[in-house]
Order: structure tokens, then C-alpha cells, then sequence
């Protein structure tokens, strides 16, 4: 599943949007969807897995 995927399903399950994070996160808008074409830089995928919580590799290994 796509890294994108994976982050919109778990925004699902805290009853919140991707736009909604990256606002929260200070991501610029559109910078989560845009995974799907390009691997983020260590810096937003650390604090998109801290703010659910979880580390990063728990993050990735359903998008690998």
C-alpha cells in the first residue's frame, strides 16, 4: 500500500484529514499526497509518525 494510503487510513481512524495534519504538523499543503510520487525527507515522516504515535518503521512497513 502506498505510504499516502497508509497515512489517510490512520487520519481515518483519529477522525482527521491530511489537511488537517499538515496544518497541525506545519507541512506545506499538499506535501503528504505528494509521497505517492516522491519518498519524503526523514524530517516530515518523523513528525507524521510521532503524531500518531507511532515509530517510523511501523509507519513504512505497510507501504513497503
Amino acid at each position: 500500500m502506498p505510504l499516502y494510503d497508509v497515512i489517510k487510513k490512520m487520519a481515518k481512524e483519529k477522525q482527521v484529514t491530511i489537511s488537517q495534519i499538515e496544518k497541525e504538523l506545519d507541512l506545506s499543503n499538499g506535501a503528504i499526497s505528494k509521497w505517492n510520487d516522491h519518498k519524503p525527507n526523514l524530517a516530515p515522516l518523523l513528525k507524521v509518525a510521532n503524531y500518531f504515535q507511532i515509530s517510523i518503521d511501523d509507519l513504512l512497513k505497510d507501504s513497503l
